[in-house]
């Protein structure tokens, strides 16, 4: 049952094949299992188990809430969960407990879901791996899939496998983990500059970022105000459009919110692609672009084309000033948003009582890291009464070109642009971090910030395995607010790709009935 996708489950347990009770009791011992890939921060295991039981006493009554009553989910620890300590993975929020559940928590709550717990991130989602928060890294499951270390047995032995475990990408890593590795059916993750497209690539997960406005940021911690959305990670597309359903509308504690109603997200079938018209933007074929993913991105397109769709080359021409113009604008919304913590109201407050000043900068110093510390210096240097017209109001600037072009793409007639969403499969940790956090950032979020300047949706899908076993994805963007109309299309494509499901030998012994998963099956795309 848990290798089942959420729509199934949410079917088994409506026809009483499965409680809710044990549906989240096998998702905790799986949790207790995966302790080591240090997906969750708190496991809320009581809250959850009593929400379960609320939940198997509505189904006895016949008064299900509907496709999430039951479900077992997860939320990134930067979201506001009232009861439940939220850290954003950092020390000056150690301990901080909120009196409020965000929006989309709530959202969630209230349809019956069942919250296991709060996942790893980078400290404030500031980061590409889910390696820089004060509770450890993230490992990706995949680091322990049959698939990869199948194809580890053929190199040199003598490595110490233990150390060398990959990524999963971030920072919402540890919601991509969670799924990846069956502990719950969904996971909400934040997406600033590709946060949570880039960890479901590395996990061989679906990362759906909404149109900016269509979803509620009440209670999202904040990092850049004007480009987060809170995303969803789930093992398919679909579920990704019965959440995007349950979470999306107006919300008047969010002013950025839509105000027309947004009715739940069913997708229509897409008995074929004849009438689409798919842009490949030619700025994204990136040096840097490992040859594998540049494969299959092209083999995606003659997919396309070859079953009627009209596949066409488009440009983007302010795609290299993009990365500059992300990182003045997201620092600088930084130092603001960072400026909150000071010890004086919530969260970690230092011994110093000589001044208030010094109590602000020890409490500061102890509570960021240098990742986080840095950009807030950063933001300050641009937004000094000398720098601001020449870093910040250019940036904006640049921010509204880089919107334009997308506008003017999709209006010559594309429906959706297809790209890829990393420039190659995760990378082991100690690889990883011999480079800064700002490097690393700048690289991995290449195809995936400008779409959030720009405010369009964008779904990454896992679309194949490497010569190492490892996941590939790709991504689609579509129109502002055609949410319905990319995930159809992502879903149609989904399809046709026929990802394999992670084998995780070792679990899979010991959880073997409640896996049903069936044999690997060949990925079309390689063929």
């Amino acid at each position: 049952m848990l290798g089942r996708t959420l729509r199934e489950v949410s079917t088994a347990l409506k026809q009483g094949h499965i409680t809710p009770t044990e549906l989240c009791q096998k998702c905790l011992s799986l949790i207790k299992k995966t302790k080591f890939l240090n997906a969750y921060i708190t496991v809320s295991e009581e809250v959850a188990l009593k929400q379960a039981e609320e939940s198997e006493k509505r189904y006895k009554k016949g008064h299900s809430l509907g496709d999430l009553d039951g479900i077992p989910v997860a939320v990134k620890d930067n979201f506001s969960t009232s009861g439940i300590e939220t850290t954003c993975a950092s020390n000056i929020l150690k301990g901080y407990v909120p009196p409020y559940n965000a929006t989309v928590v709530q959202k969630l709550l209230d349809k019956g879901a069942v919250l296991m717990g709060k996942t790893n991130l980078d400290e404030f989602a500031m980061g590409s791996g889910s390696t820089d928060g004060v509770f450890g890294p993230v490992k990706n499951p995949w680091s322990y899939s049959k698939q990869y270390r199948g194809k580890r047995k053929q190199k040199a032995h003598g490595e110490n496998e233990d150390s060398n475990w990959l990524i999963t990408g971030g920072s919402s890593g540890g919601s991509a983990a969670a799924v990846a590795a069956f502990t719950c059916f969904a996971a909400l993750g934040s997406d600033t500059g590709g946060s949570t497209r880039n960890p479901a690539a590395h996990c061989g997960v679906v990362g759906f970022k909404p149109s900016y406005g269509l979803v509620s940021r009440h209670g999202l911690i904040p990092l850049v105000n004007s480009m987060d959305v809170p995303g969803i990670l789930t093992r398919c597309v679909d579920d990704a459009a019965i959440v995007l359903g349950m979470l999306a509308g107006h919300d008047p504690k969010d002013s950025t919110t839509i105000q027309d109603p947004v009715k739940p997200f069913t997708l229509p079938t897409l008995a074929d692609v004849n009438k689409l018209c798919i842009g490949i933007p030619k700025e994204y074929l990136a040096p840097e672009l490992s040859s594998e993913v540049r494969s299959f991105w092209s083999k995606a397109a003659n997919l396309f084309e070859s079953e009627g769709a009209k596949v066409i080359e488009v440009s983007l021409p302010h795609t290299s000033y993009s990365i500059i113009c992300y990182h003045v604008l997201c620092t600088s919304e930084v130092a603001s948003n960072m400026a909150r913590f000071d010890g004086l109201e919530y969260g970690h407050r230092c011994d110093i009582n000589v001044s208030t000043e010094a109590m602000y900068a020890a409490t500061r110093r102890e509570g960021f890291n240098d990742v986080v510390r840095g950009r807030i210096l950063s933001g300050n240097f641009f937004l000094l009464k000398e720098n601001y017209e020449n870093y910040f109001i250019k940036a904006q600037k640049v921010r509204r070109l880089i919107a334009n072009d997308f506008m003017n793409v999709f209006n010559s007639g594309v429906d959706v642009l297809l790209t890829p969403t990393t420039l190659s499969e995760a990378v082991p940790y100690l690889e990883f971090i011999k480079e800064d956090n700002r490097t690393r950032s700048a690289q991995d979020d290449i195809f995936t910030q400008a779409v959030n300047m720009a405010g369009l949706p964008a779904v990454s899908v896992p679309v194949a395995l490497s010569n190492q076993g490892l996941p590939i994805g790709l991504q689609f963007i579509g129109r502002a607010f055609c949410d319905q109309q990319l995930l159809t299309v992502a879903s149609w494509f989904e399809k046709q790709a026929q990802f394999p499901v992670i084998q995780l030998q070792e679990l899979m012994d010991d959880f073997s009935s409640d896996f049903e998963i069936e044999k690997l099956s060949s990925v079309s795309l390689k063929q």
